[in-house]
């Protein structure tokens, strides 16, 4: 592993892997790292052979503390110049705010978010574009931009009222205050909370379990299941059926009953 990069990027076999990797600064998301994670969403993206991301961060104090206040609040406020060829890339490239922010549409490759520690502003907002999430029992949760004069920016006004009940997304956004790994689960923000000791033997094991399945499928899920929030159940059915359509001509749809009958494991082309 490569420790010198502020965020580390590694694939083995179906599964990449993208780890923050600023703990000094709690995983404070700086242009640097903002343009490094965009590359690696973007790389991943377009590998036929990665069929799962996991996000996940070094040390077990935070996840992602938010966005740099020193760094990248102010480049975006114009209170500071870009003085870094990732601080102009950052400003003048629009798909780096989208892809590091996993707010880019294209994105149709599940996400496990593997959640160490303190996970809040520009962190929070970031797992609410991942599917599923496994957080550590001290992990922390919280969207504190309010406090501060400021608003989510990258998905959240959004996402996070469609992702849990309305009356606790506004609880969250409006106060700013944390809550812990339990409530967090017990609200459906999270999908299980473990000792950290566990935390990536749990992403990888569910993260296998789904690059055994068809690729062409879990992808078509992903991609049909976020474009059909917000749509009329008119609109969502039918996008359903288009999608039920391309599957049904797929090789894979074949081979997936056929090796059943076979007694055997499929062989999936991802066509």
């Amino acid at each position: 592993m490569d420790r010198e990069n502020v965020v580390i990027y590694e694939k083995h076999e179906a599964i990449a892997v993208v780890t923050l990797n600023r703990p000094e600064a709690r995983n404070a998301l700086s242009p640097e790292m903002l343009c490094r994670m965009a590359d690696a969403f973007a790389d991943a993206q377009a590998d036929a052979d990665v069929r799962v991301i996991i996000l996940t961060a070094v040390g077990d104090q935070a996840f992602c503390a938010g966005g740099d206040l020193g760094l990248t609040l102010p480049l975006f406020t114009g209170d500071r110049a870009a003085s870094t060829k990732w601080d102009s890339r950052l400003l003048n490239d629009p798909q780096v705010r989208s892809l590091s922010s996993l707010c880019d549409t294209r994105i149709d490759k599940p996400f496990i978010a593997a959640v160490n520690g303190v996970c809040m502003a520009a962190g929070a907002e970031l797992i609410l574009g991942t599917d599923i999430r496994i957080a550590t029992e001290s992990a922390r949760f919280a969207w504190p931009e309010v406090q501060r004069g400021l608003i989510p920016f990258a998905g959240s006004l959004s996402r996070l009222p469609a992702q849990i009940p309305y009356s606790q997304a506004m609880q969250l956004l409006l106060t700013g205050e944390p809550i812990n790994a339990q409530d967090a689960l017990a609200i459906g923000l999270i999908n299980k909370v473990v000792p950290s000791s566990k935390l990536m033997s749990e992403a990888k094991k569910i993260a296998k379990r789904i690059a055994n399945n068809g690729p062409l499928a879990i992808r078509t899920v992903k991609a049909t299941a976020t474009a059909s929030l917000g749509l009329s159940q008119e609109e969502a059915f039918s996008l359903e059926k288009r999608s039920y359509d391309k599957i049904m001509a797929s090789t894979d749809a074949r081979e997936g009953p056929r090796a059943f009958m076979e007694k055997r494991e499929p062989v999936f082309r991802g066509h």
